[in-house]
This record gives structure tokens, sequence and C-alpha cells, in this order.
């Protein structure tokens, strides 16, 4: 639980001034062709984007913490050839959305998530989720099942504590993206955070140091938890993940969760989405594509 109070900026001015530089980024990133919703929840406005195919069970993309739709978008246009591709700005973090009733734990972001895919006529979704976005799909799974024909977690939270090494380079990471590019590529390298490297994302540092940020941290996941997850989930997780042991997490994975794979990609961190975009790319697609032909040979036929 975390106190309810509500993530927002710190003023008007410093919304405007995120929002300009979000602009400008997504203008320089973001593929053609997508449509704009705002989409009403119980928790706020929540703004989303289509791409993509227009037929087909979607991708549902989570960014983690401190991230919006942005975060997708070397994956989106190669994942729209396939099927829709719906990225979302959660609530509660800096992006597009608004937040106006506090969010006070996992079920409250279920509750959420469910209603922006019932607001989106979204009967079916292949959830793709980074870091605490993978967090949130579990936990979408746990409380508001039936939704998700298959889970993608990118080194998702929710498989240990928080601890002071994961925070400090959170951290460091967050002060080294406000510096002169130079050092920043030094200090990636140092940090070994890909993430630092990507200079149209980092051109939103400094602007989101105006936003505060109140969504609960994530608890471990129980084995309990775990086993309760039967749908289809694909783990990918940084061999070097300063967040936990990526092995004995994998193994956890695998042997508490009844339809899950995990795989350890080598010489990858925390910042598993910059530092493999392919790997996560292709995965994530053939993932999608499996699940949903073993779904159609099982019963009910499901679109591509």
């Amino acid at each position: 639980m975390t106190e309810a109070r509500l993530s927002a900026f710190t003023g008007d001015k410093a919304r405007a001034r995120f929002l300009a530089a979000y602009g400008r980024v997504f203008d320089t990133v973001w593929p053609a062709d997508h449509r704009r919703l705002d989409v009403p929840t119980s928790f706020g406005t929540t703004r989303v984007y289509r791409a993509g195919r227009p037929d087909g069970v979607p991708f549902v993309l989570l960014p983690g913490a401190g991230g919006n739709a942005l975060g997708w978008h070397r994956h989106v246009a190669r994942w729209g050839q396939a099927r829709p591709v719906i990225a979302i700005d959660p609530v509660g973090e800096p992006g597009c959305s608004t937040q106006d009733t506090p969010v006070t734990g996992g079920r409250d972001l279920a509750r959420w998530l469910d209603e922006v895919l019932a607001g989106l006529d979204v009967e079916r979704a292949h959830l793709v989720g980074c870091s605490y976005g993978g967090w949130v799909a579990l936990q979408h799974e746990l409380h508001a099942p039936g939704r998700a024909a298959s889970i993608t977690l990118l080194d998702p939270a929710g498989f240990g504590r928080i601890t002071k090494r994961f925070i400090l380079w959170v951290v460091l990471g967050g002060l080294a993206g406000l510096t002169p590019r130079p050092l920043r590529r030094r200090a990636a390298r140092w940090l070994r955070n890909a993430t630092l490297l990507d200079d149209d994302l980092m051109g939103l540092a400094l602007a989101s140091t105006g936003f505060r940020r109140r969504l609960p941290v994530p608890p471990p996941l129980t084995d309990d938890e775990l086993r309760q997850i039967t749908v289809p989930t694909l783990a990918l997780l940084g061999e070097r993940s300063q967040m936990y042991d990526a092995a004995q997490v994998a193994s956890r994975i695998e042997a508490l969760m009844p339809a899950a794979r995990a795989e350890v990609v080598a010489d990858a961190g925390h910042d598993l989405q910059v530092h493999s975009p392919d790997l996560v790319t292709d995965r994530a697609a053939e993932f999608a594509a499996e699940t949903s032909t073993r779904a159609a040979a099982d019963g009910p036929s499901e679109p591509a």
C-alpha cells in the first residue's frame, strides 16, 4: 500500500514544459500511422495510441516506472505488421494521461487496466510489460483475468524486494540523464544502462523532473500468486539485471507458473528493452503468433 496521493506535475508550467517536450519526441520517433484516444477510467483519463493492423488480437504495451508509450517506439512498426498495437500512457506516470483518484495497490492497477481495455472494446490482448509494467500485467491477470491471450514480461518487477543496489542504479541513471551527451554516453557504459544512449527519450529527462510519481511499490509475488497465473507467459530477463538474480527468477517462473517459459538474455541488464530491441521484438511477436495458433487448434478460433 502507498499513501493515498496522486501523481502529478508540480504546476502548470511543469506540465506544459513536459507536454511540449513529449510532443517533440513523439513527432520524431513515432510511426506515422496511429490514432490517439483518451479513455475515461475510475482513476483518470488514459491516453492510448493505436497503430498497426486493424484486425486481430492486439499487443497492449505497458511501460516501466517513470515511462510512457514513447518507450516502445522501436517495436511498434514491426509488431504492427502482424496485429494491432495499443501503447498506453499509464495513469500516475509522466505522460498525457491524467490521474484523479489514488492508486493504492495491484488490485487498483488491475481495475484501471481492465477499464482501459473495456473502453477500447478489447476482449483479448497480448500484454507486454516492461519492469513495473510487467508487474501490472501480472496483477491484471490475478485480479481481472479473462482478457489476456498471453503475457510477455521484460525484466519484470515483483520478483523480490526493491534493493538499495537497484535504487542506486535508478538514481544514478536519472542523474546521468540530465548531463551533456558525452558524459551521458560514458555513464551508459559504466552503469550498463543503454537507455542513456537514446538521445530522443533522454530529451524528456529534464522535463520529467517536474513530475511527482506516487504509485505503489510492487511487493514480491508469492508462490501461490504465481501458480494462479495460467495464461501463456514468456519472461525475458537480463542476465546482468540490476533488480535480481535472473537465473534464480527464471527457475522460479518455470517451476511455479504452469504455462510459462523464461529466457535469460546474455549480457543485458534491466535495460533489456533498449539493450536488445530486435530480440525483444522478435521473441514477443513469435510468442504471440505461437499462442494464437495453439488457441485456434485447441478451441474457438482466435484472430491471428
